[in-house]
């Protein structure tokens, strides 16, 4: 007699009628696709969110290093891999942390727009004078003697001047670079009342750059660090610098966490691979990212003291100390004093470094 047979939707294979699962791919027979099945298959498949994860997670925040521990002797299908492990934590940190970041990005933005010296409350039609005629009067021939004298006289007309002797004015006539410092608490460097003029105006491009102190034949960099630094003078959209900083936080992760396994290499030089010193530095960070998206979200309910923040942040160091004596299995003294040279070096080198790093790729992109 001839069983009943149907095919697999995922292999095209047939197998008998009944079967909850294809004996040939494991893919369940009756896959309706609705939107739980859609969300878990999501989870499940590049989160791998199962009891292994909570096997997991209380080991990672209450036993520091023991799940690095256990992986490396083998113990690798009862916890979650530490890969996988860390790009979940990190994605639920991230997530949190943009909502803070917005509001942050929001305050520097409204306080930055405070010093914009464009607005029609904080300059006036006779400052616009004064400043186009000193551009004038700047790109006179310094050496000639009436040009001097009319500077001399358009200086000691200006608000600016008006409280510098004659001999103060005589020093800056006869020198290359005439500065005037801003109102708005900010330096540029440049002379910011003559800038004013020439973006009212809408002077061209070139000379605006000129005026900022680019050079005649300028490179690439060059030149575009002069683009940001006018569109930042002209907006002061400190907030939009803010958020792109931190939106390229998450692939500068993917380059600290191999950087700091570097480290332990260099520390633990016959302590294992490479990989083992990867494998704990996925497991560290991953708890880094757990307490402070714990901050965060604590935060996000309530404003708790920064005392009690400061005292979260400053026990990932306990936590690094006391993780690398259960993983490298050395003794404590010795153990304290390279928990301090990695710190030392991550937290006081490693970290400024990337930060400037970003901080100049967020200006140049933003």
């Amino acid at each position: 007699m001839n069983q009943s047979v149907e095919t697999c939707q995922n292999c095209e294979k047939q197998h008998k009628v009944g079967f909850e699962f294809c004996p040939h791919c494991g893919q369940t027979t009756k896959d309706e696709l609705t939107l739980g099945l859609l969300f878990y298959n999501t989870i499940s498949n590049y989160f791998s969110i199962d009891a292994r994860f909570f096997k997991s997670f209380i080991p990672l925040m209450l036993k520091p290093g023991y799940l690095g521990k256990r992986f490396i002797e083998g113990k690798r299908l009862l916890y979650l891999h530490p890969a996988q492990l860390y790009l979940f934590i990190s994605v639920v940190f991230f997530f949190l942390f943009s909502f803070s970041v917005r509001k942050e990005a929001q305050e520097w933005n409204k306080n930055l727009a405070k010093t914009l010296i464009k607005e029609t409350d904080t300059i006036t039609n006779q400052r616009v004078k004064d400043s186009l005629k000193l551009v004038k009067l700047l790109d006179t021939n310094r050496n000639d003697s009436i040009a001097k004298a009319t500077t001399k006289k358009a200086l000691m007309g200006t608000s600016k001047f008006t409280r510098m002797t004659e001999s103060q004015i005589d020093s800056i006539v006869n020198s290359e670079n005439l500065v005037i410092e801003g109102d708005n608490g900010l330096n540029f460097g440049f002379n910011e009342e003559v800038m004013d003029s020439l973006i009212a105006i809408n002077a061209p491009e070139d000379q605006v750059y000129k005026q900022m102190g680019m050079s005649d034949d300028p490179g690439y960099l060059e030149k575009k660090l002069f683009v940001q630094l006018l569109k930042f003078y002209k907006t002061r959209q400190g907030g939009s610098v803010l958020q792109t900083f931190y939106d390229t936080l998450p692939i500068a992760m993917f380059f600290l966490l191999p950087i700091f396994a570097l480290i332990l290499k260099i520390f633990y030089l016959k302590r294992g691979r490479y990989s083992h010193h990867l494998v704990f530095s996925f497991y560290y960070f991953s708890f880094l990212f757990a307490v402070f998206s714990i901050i965060i979200g604590m935060n996000m309910i309530w404003d708790i003291p920064d005392g009690f923040d400061w005292f979260l942040a400053v026990s990932t160091i306990f936590y690094l100390f006391i993780a690398l004596r259960t993983f490298y299995e050395q003794k404590w003294f010795l153990t304290f004093i390279k928990t301090g040279f990695v710190s030392f070096l991550f937290l006081l080198f490693v970290l400024p470094l990337t930060a400037g790093i970003l901080a100049l790729f967020a200006f140049m992109f933003y």
